[in-house]
């Protein structure tokens, strides 16, 4: 099956290009982002596959139909960036790869947490400047620390597992609470209970309409003082305005991001040699209590692998069945 795929780096045409000789589709790769003035490159293809930051609204879409694309592959669990009711009213079917390596996503944020925890980022440069000093580097023992964890689906639970070994004590908010990480040990609570008794709170929610601005300037008022907040999932669940606020009155004391609710315009592309034009990003990196990451959490190889293999799979039942394995519905 001819695919057009787009936001490519070489990492994705490596893995994709592996799966798919396997798979037995024909892939051509766009550097562009998918959105309304580059749908036209996907005319005549049956199928395209995206990535998080393309832009799939009514325009885009109605743009893929006419040029006779039926089958949106979301190389991504996420599929906010997707209007699924005009996409249902095209008949285009929608696909996405729900579970890449949710264990890259947890070990991520404990590496974020780790690296705020002992502050290894502003070491790393110390030590480099020859500067062995240790003041300023004072952090604090994991072990019996209340973590709250904010969504308890697959990676979730992992990052729950990862804490449990560290012996932190583990509170959870979920709508719908995971049988396997109350086996655990972890206690569900309300969301309120969870702001005002955790030490680290870690975000692992999809973006709805629900959550989005989870963490914003009323419920930073019931943190406790000196909170860290990491975050790993979705740039909209955190109101950056908000966390800035609380940076400055200490009420968040560590900030540990991998994602960044305007992060389109930033991530995935090397702008070493622009001026960052967003000032609110720009600022947050003033604080030196903040570690910032440029949504790097699924990239491991593991990760790239299983992406590539889902998305071929999809693709293969969606010629195969009319639908993909991993479908996704308004």
């Amino acid at each position: 099956m001819r695919c057009a795929v787009f936001s490519t780096k070489p990492y994705d045409r490596r893995y994709l290009s592996e799966a798919a000789r396997t798979a037995g589709h024909e892939l051509d790769f766009f550097e562009a982002k998918l959105n309304a003035d580059t749908a036209p490159l996907a005319n005549g293809y049956p199928a395209v596959c995206a990535f998080v930051h393309d832009e799939l609204g009514a325009d885009v879409l109605d743009s893929l139909s006419a040029g006779g694309t039926r089958f949106v592959a979301l190389r991504a669990a996420g599929f906010n960036n997707v209007d699924l009711a005009t996409a249902a009213r095209l008949g285009m079917r929608v696909g996405r790869v729900p579970a890449y390596s949710p264990y890259a996503v947890a070990e991520h944020a404990v590496a974020l947490i780790l690296g705020l925890l002992r502050r290894t980022h502003r070491a790393h440069n110390r030590v480099r400047e020859g500067n062995f000093a240790l003041d300023g580097l004072l952090g604090y023992d994991l072990h019996g620390r209340t973590v709250g964890i904010v969504g308890t689906g697959r990676i979730g639970t992992v990052f729950a597992r990862i804490m449990a070994g560290f012996g932190c004590r583990l509170i959870a908010f979920d709508p719908y609470p995971n049988n396997e990480v109350r086996s655990l040990g972890v206690e569900f609570v309300d969301l309120p209970v969870l702001l005002g008794q955790a030490e680290i709170i870690a975000l692992h929610a999809p973006l709805t309409p629900d959550t989005h601005h989870l963490i914003d300037a009323a419920s930073l008022q019931l943190v406790q003082p000196g909170v860290m907040i990491v975050n790993t999932s979705r740039g909209g669940l955190i109101d950056t305005e908000a966390a800035i606020d609380a940076l400055k009155d200490g009420r968040i004391g560590y900030l540990g991001l991998d994602v960044y609710e305007e992060e389109d315009a930033l991530f995935f592309e090397d702008l070493s040699q622009d001026i960052i034009q967003d000032d609110t990003f720009a600022r947050l990196l003033t604080f030196p209590n903040v570690l910032i990451t440029a949504h790097q959490g699924f990239f491991t190889e593991d990760a790239l692998r299983n992406i590539a293999l889902t998305t071929m799979e999809n693709l293969s039942a969606f010629e195969r069945d009319g639908a993909p394995l991993h479908e996704v519905s308004g």
